[in-house]
C-alpha cells in the first residue's frame, strides 16, 4: 500500500474536480478526506497522496476557549440541580443568578480576547460578541445601559488610541485627538470625553466659555436607569429638557466657531445626518444603532428593538453590500425571537457551546417545551449532545462532555457509551478515571473492555501484579488464568513469587478461575509452612492435587514441595495421605513415560529421575514411619 501523507487540519473540504472522486471517515469531532483510486476513462492523472482531516469542532483547541468551557460546565450542572419541584417563583430568581453567570463567563472571555492581538482574536471575537449580545437581550433589564456596556467591550481600540494621545508630547494636537473625542461622545462615555477637551480648552484660553458650555452640556445628560428612584415620566421630562437646551446651543451657533464641538453638538441633539457621516468611527450598523437610540431614544423598550434596527441596518449599510451572519444573528436577537437566534447561530458560529448552554437554560425556562425537532429528540438534547461529541475529540475536555451525556434522557447513556470506547487509555491513571465513570454509570461493557485491554498491556510490559487486578476488575476467567499461568511460569524461573501482597489479598476474587484459585492456595501453602504449620500445609498441599486444581504440568513442584515435610522427624502425611501422595507420583510418572523422551534436554530428564527417586524413598520412609505410628496409637 502506498504511504500517504496526513495534511495539516484544514477548515475546508477540498473541491473535487469533474474527474476526482472523494471519499471520507466521518468521526465525532473532524472527517478525513481522501481522494479515491477511481479514474474515469480516458483520465491520465496520477492519485493523489494527500489526506485531509477537516475539524468541525476546532475551537476547544483555543486556551482561552477552554477556560470558557471549564468555566460554563461547573454552571450547567449548577442548572441541572434545580429542582423540578420548586414553584416557579422560587426557581425565577435561581435561573436569573444562573444566565448572569453565565454571562459572567462570556465577558471574561470577550475581554481576554481583547488582550491577545491578531489572528486569534479576529477569529473568535465576533462569535463570542454575538454570544454575549444574544444572551443579555433575552433577559433586556436596562436594555439601554446593558446595549451601551456591550458596544464599549466591543469597541475598546478607542481606548488604545486614547492611550498613543495621552501620552504624546502634546495630547490636543495629536492627529488622533478629536477622534478619539468623538468616539467617546458615541460610546456614550461622556465622562472620559470631558477629560479629553479640558486639555484642548487649556489649549486654547480664549474659547475657554465655549469648552465650559460643553463641558455643562455633557456633564447635565441625564442616563435612564429602569428599576431606580426616579420614575419613567420624570426622566422623560429631564432628558426633553436637556434635548432642548442642547438644540437651541446648537440653534443660535454657540459652537459655529469650532466644527469639533458643533459636530459634538449636533451627535447630542440625535442628528442622523451627522451620524451617518461618522460611519468610520461608528464601524457597524449596531454601534449606530446603540448610538441613535442613546440620542434619540433612550426610553428605548426591548419589544420596540427590532423596529431600530432594521431601520439602522437599511440606513447605515450599503444596499448593494451582503448582510454577513452576524447580522442575521443580531436582528433575531433584537426582535426577541429565540429559536430564529439558535438557528443562525448553529449555522454561523464555529461551535456549539453558544446554542447549546442558551437551549438548556431556555428549557428549563418551559420556553422551548413545545419545540420538538422530528428525527426523536428534543431540541435541548440535540444540541448538547452536539456540543458533548464536539468535547469528546480533545485530550482533557472530554471529562466535562461526560455530564452534558448524563442530562440528555433520551440518547446521552448511548452516546456516551459509544464515545468513551474512544479515549485514548494513555496511562494507567487516565485509564482509572475512565473506568471510574464507566463504573458509576454500571457500563458493564465498557469496564470489561478497559480492564482487558490494561491487562493486557501491562501484561506486555510483564508487570503481572497490575495484569492480573485488571483481569480482576473485568471479571474475565480466561485473562486471570493466563495471568496466572505467567506467575507460576515466573515463580518456577526464580523460585519466589512476585506481587505478594495482591495475591495474600486476593478473597474471593480467587474464585474467578482454577488457575487463579490455585494460585492463591498455592501462595497460602507458603505462608504455612513458613508460620510451621506444618499438618495443615501437608493437608493443603495434597488437596491441591487430588481435587486436581493444580495443573498436572505444576504436580512435579507440588511433590517437590512435599518432600521437606517429608523428611520431618515428626510425621506430618498419615499413611492415607502419603498412600494418596504415592499415588499421584505414579500418576505422573506414568504420564512422563509415555511422552516421548526429550532429545533437547537430557540433563533436565535426569535431574527429574533423581526428583522421583528421592521422593520414593522419602515416601516410603513416611510410610514405614506412619504405619508404626498409627499402630502403636491404635494398640
Amino acid at each position: 500500500m502506498e504511504e500517504v501523507d496526513v495534511e495539516p487540519v484544514i477548515t475546508n473540504i477540498p473541491a473535487a474536480s469533474h474527474d476526482k472522486h472523494l471519499g471520507f471517515a466521518w468521526g465525532p469531532g473532524d472527517i478525513l478526506v481522501y481522494e479515491t483510486l477511481y479514474k474515469a476513462s480516458g483520465s491520465k492523472r496520477s492519485p493523489c497522496t494527500f489526506i485531509h482531516e477537516v475539524r468541525k469542532d476546532e475551537d476547544i483547541y483555543s486556551p482561552i476557549l477552554r477556560k470558557l468551557f471549564n468555566e460554563s460546565h461547573h454552571i450547567f450542572v449548577g442548572l441541572q440541580t434545580i429542582g423540578e419541584d420548586l414553584p416557579s417563583k422560587s426557581k425565577k430568581p435561581q435561573f436569573v443568578s444562573v444566565s448572569k453567570n453565565y454571562r459572567s463567563v462570556i465577558r471574561a472571555c470577550m475581554e481576554e480576547l481583547q488582550q491577545v492581538a491578531g489572528e486569534i482574536f479576529f477569529k473568535y471575537s465576533s462569535d463570542i460578541f454575538s454570544c454575549e449580545f444574544s444572551w443579555f437581550i433575552q433577559g433586556a433589564g436596562s436594555l439601554l445601559l446593558h446595549l451601551l456596556d456591550w458596544i464599549r467591550l466591543h469597541r475598546a481600540d478607542v481606548d488604545e488610541k486614547a492611550r498613543d494621545v495621552l501620552q504624546s508630547e502634546s495630547p490636543a494636537e495629536h492627529c488622533d485627538y478629536w477622534d478619539v473625542v468623538v468616539s467617546y461622545v458615541l460610546q456614550g462615555r461622556l465622562e472620559e470625553a470631558r477629560q479629553m477637551l479640558v486639555k484642548q480648552a487649556m489649549l486654547h484660553p480664549a474659547s475657554r466659555n465655549m469648552y465650559k458650555l460643553m463641558d455643562s452640556l455633557l456633564s447635565k445628560m441625564p442616563f435612564y436607569k429602569p428599576g431606580g428612584t426616579q420614575p419613567l415620566a420624570e426622566f422623560d421630562v429631564k432628558w426633553r429638557h436637556w434635548h432642548d437646551e442642547v438644540d437651541r446651543c446648537l440653534q443660535d451657533g454657540s459652537f459655529a466657531s469650532n466644527q469639533h464641538l458643533e459636530l459634538i453638538c449636533k451627535i447630542l441633539v440625535g442628528d442622523e445626518d451627522t451620524l451617518l457621516t461618522q460611519k468610520e468611527l461608528l464601524s457597524t450598523w449596531y454601534h449606530f444603532l446603540v448610538t441613535r437610540l442613546l440620542f434619540c431614544h433612550p426610553t428605548v423598550k426591548a419589544t420596540e428593538l427590532h423596529f431600530y434596527a432594521q431601520s439602522c441596518l437599511t440606513m447605515f449599510l450599503d444596499p448593494r453590500s451582503t448582510p454577513e451572519p452576524l447580522d442575521s444573528i443580531l436582528l433575531a436577537a433584537f426582535e426577541i425571537d429565540i429559536h430564529q437566534v439558535i438557528k443562525d447561530c448553529s449555522i454561523a458560529l464555529n461551535n456549539w457551546w453558544f446554542v447549546a448552554h442558551i437551549t438548556d437554560l431556555l428549557d428549563h425556562c418551559k420556553l422551548l417545551k413545545s419545540h420538538n425537532l422530528h428525527f426523536g429528540s428534543n431540541l435541548r438534547e440535540f444540541l448538547l449532545l452536539e456540543y458533548a461529541s464536539g468535547l469528546f475529540t480533545h485530550h482533557s475536555l472530554w471529562q466535562l462532555a461526560v455530564d452534558y451525556f448524563d442530562h440528555c434522557s433520551e440518547f446521552g447513556r448511548v452516546y456516551l457509551e459509544l464515545l468513551i470506547e474512544r479515549v485514548p487509555l494513555d496511562t494507567e491513571r487516565k485509564a482509572l478515571k475512565v473506568l471510574r465513570i464507566c463504573e458509576q454509570r454500571q457500563m458493564s461493557e465498557q469496564v470489561r473492555s478497559i480492564c482487558k485491554i490494561m491487562a493486557m498491556r501491562t501484561l506486555r510490559n510483564n508487570r503481572l501484579g497490575s495484569a492480573l487486578s485488571w483481569s480482576i476488575r473485568a471479571k474475565d476467567a480466561a485473562l486471570a488464568t493466563l495471568i496466572s499461568e505467567r506467575f507460576l511460569q515466573d515463580y518456577c524461573e526464580r523460585g519466589t513469587f512476585s506481587d505478594l501482597d495482591l495475591i495474600d489479598n486476593l478473597g474471593s476474587a480467587m474464585l474467578l478461575s482454577d488457575r487463579l484459585t490455585f494460585l492463591g492456595k498455592y501462595r497460602e501453602f507458603h505462608k504455612l509452612y513458613g508460620e510451621k504449620r506444618f499438618r495443615e500445609a501437608a493437608t493443603l498441599l495434597l488437596s491441591l492435587m487430588t481435587a486436581k486444581i493444580a495443573p498436572r504440568s505444576f504436580w512435579m513442584t507440588l511433590l517437590t514441595d512435599a518432600l521437606p515435610l517429608l523428611e520431618q522427624k515428626e510425621v506430618i502425611f498419615t499413611a492415607n495421605q502419603t498412600y494418596e501422595l504415592m499415588y499421584c507420583l505414579e500418576e505422573l510418572t506414568s504420564s512422563l513415560n509415555t511422552t516421548a523422551p526429550s532429545k533437547d534436554k537430557p540433563m533436565q530428564d535426569e535431574v527429574e529421575k533423581t526428583k522421583v527417586e528421592l521422593l520414593r524413598l522419602a515416601m516410603a520412609r513416611n510410610l514405614a514411619i506412619a504405619i508404626v505410628k498409627e499402630g502403636t496409637v491404635e494398640t
